[in-house]
C-alpha cells in the first residue's frame, strides 16, 4: 500500500516547513484539522513525520520496510470480529448472559446498527459487586457512552489500529463503517486476539 496523494502532500509540507502546526497543514490541503487525524495517526506510527506538543509536526522521513508495507496493506476490515450487541433498553443481567455465552471481553450497546456505548467485564464486575439487582439495573448506568470510546474505521490500516490501542491503553476497538451519508454504524471490533491472528497469517507467508 502506498501512501495516498494527500499523505504524501502532508510528508512534503512537513519536510520543506516543519515544524510546522496541524492546523497550517490542514489549511494548506483545504481541509479541516480533525479530516486529517488518520493521516497524521498514520505518518507518525511510520516514523516519516514526528509530533511534539507546543512544536508540531517536524519530518523524520524514516524509510518503510517490507514489513511497514504488508502492514499497510491490510485493514481492520480485514481482521475485526463481529460485534456483540445488546439493546439499550437491555439490564445489566442482559449482558453478562451475552459476554459469557459469546465469550468475549466486551459488549457494544447498539441501537439499529449505531453505536450507543460499550460494556467491559470490569464495568460488570464493578456492578456485581455493589449488589445491585443485576436483572432491573439499566446498561445505560454501566456503560461508557460512545463520546468517550476510541473507535476505529473498518477502511483504516491495522498499524493505526494498534497505535491507538496503545496510545490509549484499551483492549478492544469498536470498528466503525462510514456510509455514503456520512453516518456511521458498527462495522465489528478489533482486539488483541485479532493482532495474534495477524501475527501468525504473516508468518505463515514467511514460511510458504
Amino acid at each position: 500500500m502506498e501512501l495516498s496523494d494527500r499523505q504524501e502532500k502532508i510528508v512534503e509540507i512537513v519536510r520543506r516547513q516543519g515544524p510546522i502546526s496541524g492546523n497550517a497543514i490542514a489549511s494548506q490541503c483545504h481541509v479541516t484539522r480533525a479530516a486529517l487525524r488518520g493521516d497524521f495517526e498514520l505518518l507518525t506510527s511510520l516514523e516519516i513525520i514526528g509530533a511534539k506538543r507546543k512544536l508540531g509536526y517536524y519530518y523524520i522521513g524514516k524509510p518503510m520496510d517490507p514489513l511497514y508495507n504488508t502492514l499497510l496493506n491490510r485493514s481492520v476490515e480485514q481482521y475485526c470480529s463481529l460485534p456483540v450487541v445488546v439493546a439499550p433498553d437491555s439490564h445489566v443481567y442482559d449482558a453478562i448472559i451475552a459476554l459469557f455465552t459469546e465469550d468475549v471481553g466486551s459488549v457494544f450497546v447498539s441501537d439499529q446498527e449505531h453505536l450507543i456505548g460499550i460494556v467491559s467485564r470490569k464495568d460488570l464486575l464493578k456492578a456485581a459487586m455493589r449488589n445491585d439487582d443485576l436483572k432491573t439495573l439499566p446498561i445505560s448506568m454501566v456503560m461508557t457512552p460512545k463520546s468517550k470510546l476510541v473507535t476505529i474505521l473498518d477502511s483504516e490500516s491495522i498499524v493505526v489500529a494498534a497505535q491507538k490501542m496503545i496510545d490509549h491503553e484499551v483492549d478492544c476497538l469498536p470498528v466503525l463503517h462510514q456510509e455514503e451519508d456520512g453516518s456511521l454504524r458498527i462495522r465489528g471490533r478489533i482486539t488483541k486476539t485479532n493482532f495474534t491472528q495477524i501475527i501468525v497469517d504473516l508468518a505463515k507467508q514467511k514460511r510458504g
